[in-house]
């Protein structure tokens, strides 16, 4: 009897191999263009070695929406009851089917168990190749980009993988992948220009600033023209002293060189919240990272500053800030590192990075940090909130959707995910637009949607702003001043169900007027952003002085602190977290609770963008947080 699993394993590998013999290549990822800054450099030398990875397809991932919703929907009857991470490591992992097709498919290839290794927690198999050997088994062609920085990346612009295999693998690395972190590295003649790019997952996301404040304006009827945390108070009827602090928990995401300067905090503090004096943020540091100070100004530390100066206030001394710094001064990191730290099933198990886009340590290279990989050793705070973003079109569909599933399993876990919808309104990061052949131009006419903003499983957050000549009792407008609230429809993902409704109502009232081939026209895609808060003339302490700050950067970090605070009254009298917040904030039962934004709109691409409606819009989402509402609503449930 024992000798039965071993007949059927050999039968099933006959069966594989069988197939594998008879199955077709087929395209697996086209890469559509060369994005800015980037140009083709030569043909890569054929004996270079080159390290495919193979990210295995998860089990029951076509399924995680549903399970989401189980734990996320008001009217589930399991709402609130989230998964560990051992349920979330049992449902999601690769199967052994899909293990073996593809190490099978390997071996018929010239890649013994020698060469072909399947990674600790199984989710990756690992080849050592070289170029030449690696362009026969994907049937492409390899070449070498560079950067206007100097820096060098390696990609193909499109991959095969034999029909039997398509199912069983996610996406291969390095292949069409082409969003490589622009290192120390490199060289350029500005050393400044460098270092700004490091552990930045995107460019054109940092927050904006029109200067220096000549004369600080304290008072509520001032708002129109300085923003502080008692207007935003104002504004959303953030009243409020933690209760359960030591059962809740806050985190702000930063990647290096982004870094907080303490002096900053304190000058903030002690003009705004003097009982923060000298506290400093509880830092996790992932992969090396660290509050930097060998670059300073406002584009090393004016997105820290911001998110930490009024995080940190809004919330009140009672409740601690987590501070998660990803990434050295040398090799940086992206949004997979950070979610490599806080859920080690992501990079050991069901492979997150790639290391043509994530940061390799310890550094492969040398100067940078040298220990291990964070995986797993950082725990997810209730609320997660990050001020950075990619352009949707920088990244492939699999890839996204990987990533996209992952926000999903901390959804299910009970955190709270919001990224900011960035501020180029329809336009892509910097202003860029998509052109008819896919490539980037800042003449382009084709709306280009940000991500992770436009995956379903997090919450995008949009901005406003005070009016001028308008006080905090009156309503808001959709920001138009230096920057435009980051919305609009994705390329890449479906509608979700929590949304139809909403999303549904603005199309059939509020029809954009632009040609099809101009934006997702379909009607069934994921539309963003979901809510809104401030993001115009933020009075921010960065290096010794105080600056007006513009941006979506202002806007997630607020959403998160008064979700925080939610967070804190459910926990106080025994309650779940309030995890993903989507599927319940578009519910029936909490309409009215956001503030209604219906003036202004978002500019971009030689077009007016879309425009702030009655109801939900691709501007400013649901609206912005009425705090005592939310608060109200939010006890009710289970």
């Amino acid at each position: 009897m024992r000798l039965l699993p071993s007949f059927v394993a050999l039968a099933l590998a006959l069966l594989a191999s069988a197939d594998s013999f008879l199955s077709p290549y087929r395209v697996h990822e086209r890469r559509g263009h060369i994005p800015a800054g980037w140009s083709y450099d030569r043909k890569h030398d054929n004996e270079a070695a080159i390290p495919l990875r193979f990210a295995l397809k998860q089990s029951n991932i076509d399924a995680i929406g549903d399970y989401l919703m189980e734990v996320s929907h008001p009217e589930s009857a399991t709402y609130g009851k989230h998964w560990t991470a051992g349920e979330v490591f049992r449902k999601f992992s690769p199967s052994t089917e899909s293990i073996g097709a593809v190490l099978t498919w390997l071996e018929e290839n010239g890649f013994d168990s020698s060469r072909a290794k399947l990674t600790r927690n199984r989710g990756w198999i690992e080849v050592q190749a070289t170029v030449e050997e690696a362009e026969r088994l994907l049937q492409t062609e390899y070449h070498v980009y560079s950067h206007e920085t100097g820096h060098e990346h390696v990609a193909c612009d499109s991959y095969h993988l034999p029909e039997h295999v398509q199912s069983h693998v996610d996406f291969v690395t390095p292949t069409v992948h082409f969003d490589a972190k622009i290192s120390k590295r490199s060289t350029s003649g500005s050393p400044d220009g460098i270092a700004r790019s490091i552990g930045q997952p995107g460019q054109g996301t940092y927050p904006k600033t029109t200067g220096e404040v000549q004369s600080l304006l304290t008072q509520l009827e001032d708002c129109d023209q300085q923003i502080t945390p008692l207007c935003l108070r104002a504004l959303y009827g953030l009243v409020y002293e933690p209760l359960a602090a030591d059962k809740n928990s806050y985190g702000i995401v930063e990647y290096t060189p982004q870094a907080y300067l303490q002096p900053d905090l304190d000058m903030f503090q002690s003009t705004f919240s003097p009982d923060l004096v000298g506290v400093a943020p509880n830092m996790v540091s992932i992969d090396g990272g660290y509050a930097q100070t060998e670059y300073t100004g406002f584009e090393y530390n004016g997105e820290s500053d911001l998110d930490l100066e009024y995080a940190m206030n809004l919330v009140t001394a009672a409740q601690p800030i987590t501070l998660y710094q990803a990434g050295d001064m040398v090799e940086g990191a992206s949004f997979n590192n950070f979610l490599d730290a806080i859920d080690g099933t992501y990079c050991t198990f069901e492979g997150g990075d790639d290391p043509t886009q994530d940061a390799v340590y310890p550094d492969p290279y040398g100067g940078g940090y040298e220990g291990p990989e964070d995986c797993g050793t950082a725990k997810p705070t209730n609320v997660i909130s990050t001020s950075y973003a990619y352009n949707e079109a920088d990244l492939t569909p699999f890839y996204t959707a990987r990533q996209c599933s992952e926000y999903a399993k901390l959804g299910l876990m009970g955190v709270t995910v919001l990224y900011s919808s960035g501020d180029y309104g329809v336009a892509g990061n910097g202003g860029y637009c998509l052109t008819s052949n896919g490539t980037y131009s800042l003449n382009g006419t084709i709306f280009n949607p940000s991500f992770p903003g436009t995956c379903p499983y997090i919450t995008s957050v949009g901005a406003t702003q005070v009016n001028p000549n308008s006080t905090v009792l009156e309503p808001e407008g959709a920001c138009e001043q230096v920057i435009y609230s980051g919305g609009g429809f994705s390329n890449y993902f479906a509608m979700p169900d929590y949304q139809k409704t909403a999303v549904d109502y603005y199309l059939t009232n509020y029809y954009p007027q632009y040609p099809p081939d101009i934006w997702n026209a379909s009607g069934t895609s994921r539309g963003f952003p979901d809510i809104a808060a401030n993001g115009a003339n933020y009075v921010v302490a960065i290096d010794g002085a105080f600056e007006l700050v513009y941006g979506t950067s202002c806007s997630s970090p607020v959403s998160g602190s008064i979700l925080t605070m939610v967070n804190d009254a459910r926990l106080a009298v025994g309650k779940s977290p309030i995890g993903f917040i989507n599927p319940t904030i578009y519910s029936p039962s909490f309409a009215g609770v956001f503030n209604d934004i219906t003036m202004g709109g978002n500019q971009g691409c030689g077009t007016a963008g879309y425009t702030a409606v009655p109801g939900w819009d691709p501007v400013t989402g649901l609206g912005t947080p009425n705090f005592p509402k939310l608060l109200a609503k939010w006890l009710l449930l289970p």
